[in-house]
Formats: C-alpha cells, structure tokens, sequence
C-alpha cells in the first residue's frame, strides 16, 4: 500500500486557512492594495503557470516550484518581488504547512488495520526532504509507516516513473503488487497506472490538489470519499 500524503493522508482544508492568509500577507509586504478575489486569482495562475513549466522534467525541488510560485504572484500583481521577500515566504510557508496539518479522521485507524493484516504501508510524496520528514515525525506516522519516499530523496517527481520505482525498491516489492492511493488524477494516478501499479483516487470536493489541470490525468481504477474505504481494496 503506497499513499500520497498532503490531499490524501491529510487534506489541504485543514492547514489552518494558512495559504488564504500567506496571500495576503505576502501583497502586503509587497506594498499592493488590491482585493481578495484579484489576490486568489493572481495566486492560482501563478501556481498553475509554475507547474507548466516545470512539468516535462522528471525532477524539480519543490522549493524551487514554490519561490517560482511567488515571483509569477508578485509580478502579476505589477510588483517586483525582492530575494528576502521570497526567502520570507519560503520559510513562513513551510512553518505555516508542517506546523498546521491534522491528519485525516480516519487515518491512524486505516494505516493501522493495514498494518494488522500484514500490507507494507509507505507514503509516496511530491515533496522536499525539509517538509516531509518533519511532518512525519510530527504525525507519529513512524511506528505505522514501514518506509516513506520524497520526490527530493528518489530524484523524481510523481508523474514521471522513477519514483514510484524507486519506492518499490525499497518496499521489495512489484508495481503489480502495489496499490497507490493519491488525490491527484495528474500526478498521482496517471505515473502510477503507467508503471502498473492499481490506483485509488480520493476525491475531496472542493480541495483541488496543486498541480490540478497540469498535464494528463489518470483514470483510476477506483474512487473514494474516506481513507477507510482502501481497506476492502487492500484486504479482499
């Protein structure tokens, strides 16, 4: 059992409103007066431009993705964003995500029956080293988790194939063998289904993951509302 993990183990609702108010505080500290709508906007073709144009490569720091994020942000807003500005926001969107998440209701309970019944449980994520192990240690995911993977750790960012490969290799295990569970039809889904390995597509209505609308989705084999539902999946 791989699963993605921001929009999946936890949802990207439940980060303390933090990127509602990043936004604005980062058009303030740019010295632009405009209006909320203007500002979400701005930020959600900024956001879709960087992916745009990062996603042919097989790998990127995401890091990189999000201080390119926020320059698109700021000179669509007419500004010229400054290094110590996108610093700042780098830093303060880190802490605000790592600090703010809460897993999903039910999802100590789904990772420990998984466990119970023997599955090799891992997280798969497009993420750097400097979010991801500290939200694990932070979730208490070490004891449920048998091993997680970050796109910085395995060079690759999901959709591209060497990822998933490469968490495989560490589980010991096949794609075949593999059911990955991810919120993404683009990043998730589509590079899972293409190295074979069967997908769960969790669906949040009004949550998009990033990244959506960027590059070609997946069909998956399976769509679910709750964590919980995998577990007929996984067990049967």
């Amino acid at each position: 059992m791989f699963f993605d993990f921001g929009g999946t183990l936890f949802s990207y609702r439940r980060v303390g409103g933090g990127t509602g108010r990043l936004i604005g505080d980062a058009a303030a500290r740019l010295g632009v007066t405009t209006d909320p709508l203007r500002m979400g906007l701005a930020y959600r073709d900024a956001s879709r431009d960087a992916y745009l144009a990062l996603q042919e490569q097989p790998y990127y720091l995401h890091r990189d993705l999000f201080a390119d994020t926020w320059r698109r942000f700021a000179l669509g807003l007419g500004a010229e964003p400054a290094l110590d500005w996108l610093d700042w926001l780098i830093a303060t969107q880190r802490q605000i995500v790592t600090e703010s998440f809460e897993l999903r209701a039910d999802c100590v309970a789904t990772l420990e029956r998984l466990r119970a019944a023997g599955r090799h449980v891992a997280v798969v994520s497009n993420i750097d080293d400097d979010y991801l192990d500290p939200m694990i240690v932070r979730a208490g995911l070490g004891e449920l988790l048998h091993d997680w993977t970050s796109s910085e750790e395995a060079s690759s960012c999901k959709p591209h194939q060497a990822i998933y490969r490469y968490a495989c290799a560490k589980a010991g295990c096949a794609p075949e063998q593999v059911l990955f569970v991810g919120d993404s039809p683009e990043q998730d889904i589509a590079g899972a289904r293409a190295v074979g390995m069967t997908t769960a597509l969790l669906r949040e209505p009004g949550a998009a993951p990033p990244g959506s609308g960027v590059g070609e989705a997946g069909q998956p084999h399976h769509v679910i509302a709750e964590l919980a539902e995998v577990l007929p999946l996984a067990l049967e």
